[in-house]
């Protein structure tokens, strides 16, 4: 069910894809592959929503606003990685699996996909900055290195991705959902949201 190689290609895929045209909806037949298309746009807009609050000049009043973007997207973005788990289990529950005696692995591998999803941007806006042709001197060159760094850890962990799905299909390994739990969205949980107005 899982080739980290083909969701490394897609979110390189569809980070190009999208910074061609921010409205392209890019259909993926595979429907784990749809949700891994989902949770990328979520950090793709992640990305572009925090770009925003950094702008020099920017009103306090647009940067509350971005904030509050970023927190949604935030969420959604966890939520997205952690329906990744819940269809790989349900996936692995199907067939008697994950072995519970197996070792746990510590990080689940929607919270992987994650990962990747956000080094495919990160490598795709390094490349940006070394082809730039406006940048000061030793830009270039600063960049290229970075991004020979940023193509290896994503090497090192699609390699991790592929031998946990392929250790926990072995039943030589496991892993866990973990929900993220998040606390500042929730008008019940967030003192800030729910506590008393101050003057």
């Amino acid at each position: 069910m899982i080739s980290a190689d083909s969701i490394a290609r897609l979110h390189d895929w569809l980070t190009i894809q999208w910074h061609s045209d921010p409205n392209a909806d890019p259909a993926q037949t595979d429907a784990f592959l749809a949700l891994v298309a989902r949770q990328h746009r979520a950090n793709f807009d992640l990305w572009h929503i925090e770009d925003e609050a950094r702008r020099p000049g920017a009103a306090a009043e647009e940067i509350a606003d971005v904030k509050r973007r970023i927190d949604r997207t935030n969420q959604l973005r966890n939520d997205l990685a952690e329906q990744l788990d819940v269809g790989l289990l349900q996936h692995l529950t199907s067939r008697s699996l994950p072995n519970c005696d197996a070792p746990l692995h510590s990080e689940s591998p929607g919270l992987i996909i994650d990962r990747l999803s956000i080094l495919a941007l990160k490598i795709y806006h390094t490349r940006e900055e070394a082809e730039r042709t406006n940048a000061p001197p030793g830009h270039a060159e600063r960049n290229r290195s970075r991004l020979g760094v940023l193509e290896e850890q994503r090497a090192d962990l699609a390699g991790c991705l592929q031998r946990l799905w392929d250790d926990t299909m072995d039943g030589t390994r496991r892993f866990k959902l973990y929900r993220q739990l998040k606390m500042y969205n929730d008008p019940s949980l967030n003192p800030a949201i729910y506590g008393p107005k101050r003057p």
